[in-house]
């Protein structure tokens, strides 16, 4: 008499996770003639972000008919805690502090070197973002064009002349203050002040004119960098543990929801105290 044996094998749906304030002073030109250095940097203004997690899940479903595979899971999920969007979504929403004891003062002594590489912070930053760089030693930029992600135009930078380039902190210090920064010991605030994931080199009419704003009241002109743009002020703001006022939140989760797949930044290797 034959036997026959059934074999019923287990199908396992893989969903993996996708991957998606004001500049310094004016610096006056040096009498004597710099030693010069020319170098082309490829520069990405787009930050690390984290990695796409390597664990398969299965996916949970009424069984299917012998021979039949699962239905085909969703590109991603709405909890994955590494997106962007499910990061805005968890952040704590308070109302606005007041502004009262507010200076750039209590954030530092405008850019230092809290890295300890030798350079202050506004120079890491152009030395980072800026293409076809000419430098004097190893820290200081005399001139460079910058792609800026703000306006998606180029832009050209001359030290000690015409300065058409500032360091925005993506999230303005003020606004920092008024979300939970004003509690914070000093070191604290130093680090944000200095932290490359809240800084972005762009025009600098660009730079006044976003001023203390959030993303409630202030996008970048560039639609294609917005996404990004509201990502990093949510990795900010998760990193250093800053509250959202509401309609900061909202405005910020509208733009996400047409990018749900975007992993939330790295956090970068800046610790969040300095000094």
């Amino acid at each position: 008499m034959a036997s026959f044996f059934l074999a019923w094998g287990a199908i396992s749906n893989s969903a993996p996770h996708p991957s998606s304030d004001v500049g310094a002073p004016t610096e006056s030109a040096t009498a004597a003639a710099p030693s010069v250095i020319t170098s082309r940097p490829t520069v990405s203004a787009s930050p690390s972000v984290l990695p796409k997690p390597s664990a398969h899940h299965t996916a949970a479903g009424p069984s299917q008919p012998s021979g039949h595979p699962s239905p085909t899971p969703m590109p991603y999920s709405p909890a994955n805690p590494h997106l962007a969007l499910t990061v805005a979504q968890s952040m704590p929403v308070k109302g606005r502090a007041p502004r009262t004891g507010y200076s750039r003062a209590e954030f530092g002594p405008g850019w230092v070197d809290v890295n300890g590489n030798g350079c202050d912070t506004r120079d890491d930053m152009l030395r980072k973002y800026l293409q076809d760089a000419v430098f004097d030693g190893a820290c200081i930029v005399l001139r460079g064009t910058l792609n800026d992600p703000y306006t998606g135009t180029h832009i050209a930078y001359v030290r000690g002349g015409f300065d058409e380039v500032d360091v925005d902190h993506m999230v303005s210090l003020s606004d920092a203050w008024q979300t939970g920064a004003q509690y914070w010991p000093y070191g604290k605030r130093l680090a944000l002040a200095n932290d490359p994931l809240n800084l972005q080199p762009t025009a600098a009419w660009v730079n006044r004119q976003k001023s203390d704003s959030d993303a409630a009241s202030w996008l970048p002109s560039n639609k294609r960098y917005r996404c990004e743009f509201v990502a990093r002020q949510v990795a900010v703001k998760h990193k250093y543990q800053l509250w959202f006022t509401a309609g900061e939140r909202n405005a910020i989760v509208s733009i996400l929801r047409g990018c749900a797949t975007l992993d939330l930044p790295a956090p970068g290797p800046n610790p969040t105290m300095a000094g």
